[in-house]
């Protein structure tokens, strides 16, 4: 069963099973300030993945250098706002942002976004970010994709396994070499590049997509935040919080993503992997550190990736005979997640384009839910709320799926599926994500006024 408290035990030991799941963390506990939150959101995002969205933006959606430049960074800056606010909220009640987003959805209720953070984070993400470690460990050192892949696979897990500590002693010791590397590669890359080219007919289709596969990219951490601030002492200053991880993100993507931008504007070999496309910009120095640059990013974003969908699915409620459920989880996710990237080492690209735009689906749902929630409940104390298990929030799942679901069904516009509105007017590009979100936060105003929809009357108590 899923212990009461957090062992005391654990403190700030680094080479330690972290024991916790999805509850609170005790105040003696508590541990670290708000700045190490910058380069625990900096390291994770110097990788492949942030590099290779620039890249569509302007190989595959068509957009000019400065058309996409603007596009990644508006996306990217309404995510990172996001993931500032959410992060504030855990130091407050110590519960990681799944456990948190209990308020909009109901213990019984708040399942379904959490199962779908479980499998996109433990899944998708963690295969997405493996298969680009992977090529690059192959494109360096010449190994086999396979064992390139299981080397890098088993690496993650063992980071995610022994928890929160390590990861951010991790993100911690790579944000120097990162930094280091990314930008003298980005420097190069900016230099060789054609940024004044015309663009390919992308027009406010293509811009539409680009800031929507940003915000998918950097929202993607989103149903993390809390994560991350939860050991932090309760008295940390809020803004401070809400800033460093607002920052991290916003920086370290700003940086790559102009980078792959401007690398999809020079002329590369049509059959070489995506990395080694990129690299093969560089001076061979440089190209070699960046490989081992996008090795480490890749390791310090699935840290995260596989870390959080574990504790996502401590939120579930299922009760397992093991000492550490988030541990263990960590292993057999990360078991998953290595399998399915196996099938991801093929067409990694049109692969990786489409999962972009489909995981940002459910974010923008997620979030309006959460953050109308949050509002209306602000003068609340919402404790019991996030620990009765008989509280139930029904707007908030049925707003959460209704959002998502007619989004998709109108507006998606990728190669798997183009709903009808987004194949009549091709031009509005995939506004799904936009949609979604106003459609969950009006959906979530109107149903939380009907009495058996909102939130249960019982959790009023903790007023």
């Amino acid at each position: 069963a899923v212990p009461a408290e957090a062992e005391p035990a654990y403190g700030t030991k680094v080479f330690a099973v972290e024991a916790a799941g999805s509850e609170a963390i005790p105040e003696a506990e508590r541990h670290g300030r708000p700045l190490h939150l910058l380069w625990t959101w900096i390291s994770p995002n110097m990788e492949f993945a942030t590099v290779f969205i620039g890249v569509l933006a302007v190989a595959v959606f068509g957009l000019s250098f400065g058309q996409a430049l603007s596009a990644l960074l508006l996306g990217t800056g309404l995510a990172s706002l996001c993931l500032g606010l959410l992060s504030k909220d855990g130091p407050l009640h110590g519960l990681p942002q799944m456990a948190l987003s209990r308020l909009a959805f109901g213990h019984l209720g708040n399942r379904v976004p959490a199962a779908v953070n479980t499998l996109t984070a433990g899944l998708g993400w963690f295969a997405v970010n493996s298969v680009s470690a992977a090529l690059a460990v192959n494109t360096l050192f010449g190994l086999p994709k396979i064992p390139s892949l299981l080397i890098v696979g088993a690496v993650q897990i063992l980071v995610g396994f022994l928890g929160h500590n390590l990861i951010h002693r991790v993100e911690r010791f790579a944000v120097p070499v990162l930094i280091a590397v990314f930008l003298t590669a980005t420097v190069i890359t900016l230099g060789k590049a054609h940024l004044g080219a015309a663009g390919h007919g992308g027009g406010t289709g293509g811009f539409l997509l680009t800031a929507g596969a940003a915000f998918g990219y950097a929202g993607g951490w989103t149903p993390f935040a809390a994560d991350y601030t939860r050991y932090l002492p309760s008295t940390s200053p809020k803004w401070q919080t809400g800033l460093w991880p607002a920052v991290g993100n916003f920086c370290s993507n700003a940086v790559l993503l102009a980078a792959g931008a401007a690398s999809a504007t020079i002329a590369t070999d049509p059959n070489a992997s995506p990395t080694a496309a990129f690299t093969g910009l560089l001076p061979h120095l440089v190209a070699d550190l960046t490989l081992a640059a996008i090795i480490l990013g890749g390791i310090c974003a699935n840290a995260l990736n596989i870390y959080s969908a574990a504790v996502s699915f401590t939120t579930l409620g299922i009760r397992l005979p093991v000492r550490s459920l988030r541990a263990w989880a960590v292993v057999v996710f990360g078991v998953l997640g290595t399998s399915v990237a196996l099938t991801g080492l093929q067409d990694s690209g049109t692969r990786y384009e489409n999962f972009l735009l489909i995981i940002s689906y459910w974010i923008g749902p997620w979030i309006a839910v959460y953050f109308t929630e949050r509002f209306l409940t602000r003068r609340d104390d919402v404790r019991g709320r996030l620990t009765d298990p008989r509280y139930t929030n029904w707007s908030g799942v049925l707003s959460f799926l209704i959002g998502a679901v007619v989004s998709i069904w109108l507006f998606s516009n990728q190669s798997y599926y183009t709903g009808p509105i987004a194949k009549a007017h091709p031009a509005i590009g995939d506004i799904t994500s936009a949609v979604g979100f106003t459609l969950a936060v009006l959906c979530h105003l109107t149903l939380r006024r009907i009495p058996a929809l909102g939130p249960s009357p019982d959790a009023s108590a903790g007023r």
